[in-house]
């Protein structure tokens, strides 16, 4: 792909929340001419977010930076072979190698990492504790803002966890992350293993998983770094 000036951006969200959190990093793009488009899908498997993706870069005019959060970068990993995408940014996010799920990637945790509180699967669907919901995911978010996410959560299908993905885009793709270093949600230290593994170019902010909510302008700077380095290719 011959690379020129890149104004497409396409967001995908994560697990129990939606695409309306990238509001903040939407406004903050658009403002600088990027051409943002926000992927809605429903979280219940894997396949199916994957399809809902690649309909939206299908719709793309040109390279594309493709930007995953959380369970997003499950997503992102599969779909982003798709010949729009240029590059890919991880925001906090699961970054499968083959044969990985977001599962395999949770069952081994660093010690003392946090332990998200993911109640037992209803239906097979998941939600977080509410009780507990802004200490694990949204801690510098406002007391208003992290209930409202807490009390509006999309539910998590247990297929979409352990889902495999098939060939990581990464390894076809440049990539960027964004690490969280007061995340408690994807452990710190799993999120720089994952970035380094996939030779990610890496950024290390201060703040919660809810990061692209609470500093959107962190991941807009992420996501321009990548635009302006793939252009200049």
């Amino acid at each position: 792909m011959a690379m020129t000036d890149i104004r497409n951006v396409v967001l995908v969200h994560g697990g129990f929340v939606d695409g309306s959190g990238w509001r903040g990093v939407y406004d903050l793009l658009s403002r600088d001419g990027y051409r943002v488009s926000v992927v809605q899908y429903p979280t219940i498997s894997l396949a199916d977010d994957v399809a809902v993706t690649t309909r939206v870069l299908d719709q793309q005019d040109g390279p594309t930076i493709l930007v995953g959060h959380s369970y997003g970068g499950a997503v992102i990993t599969e779909a982003g072979r798709h010949e729009n995408v240029a590059g890919l940014a991880y925001i906090a996010a699961f970054v499968p190698d083959r044969g990985e799920s977001v599962d395999t990637l949770l069952a081994d945790p660093p010690p003392g990492a946090p332990v998200p509180p993911i109640l037992p699967p209803v239906d097979g669907s998941l939600f977080l504790d509410r009780a507990r919901f802004r200490e694990a995911f949204a801690g510098d978010l406002s007391d208003g803002d992290a209930a409202f996410l807490a009390d509006s959560q999309l539910a998590w299908g247990v297929e979409a966890l352990h889902a495999p993905v098939s060939e990581p885009a990464w390894r076809l793709r440049p990539s960027w992350y964004l690490v969280v270093n007061g995340d408690r949600m994807i452990p710190p230290p799993a999120q720089r293993a994952m970035s380094e593994r996939a030779g990610a170019t890496v950024t290390e902010v201060t703040g919660s998983h809810a990061i692209h909510i609470s500093q959107p302008q962190a991941v807009a700077d992420l996501v321009k770094q990548a635009a302006a380095t793939l252009g200049q290719r």
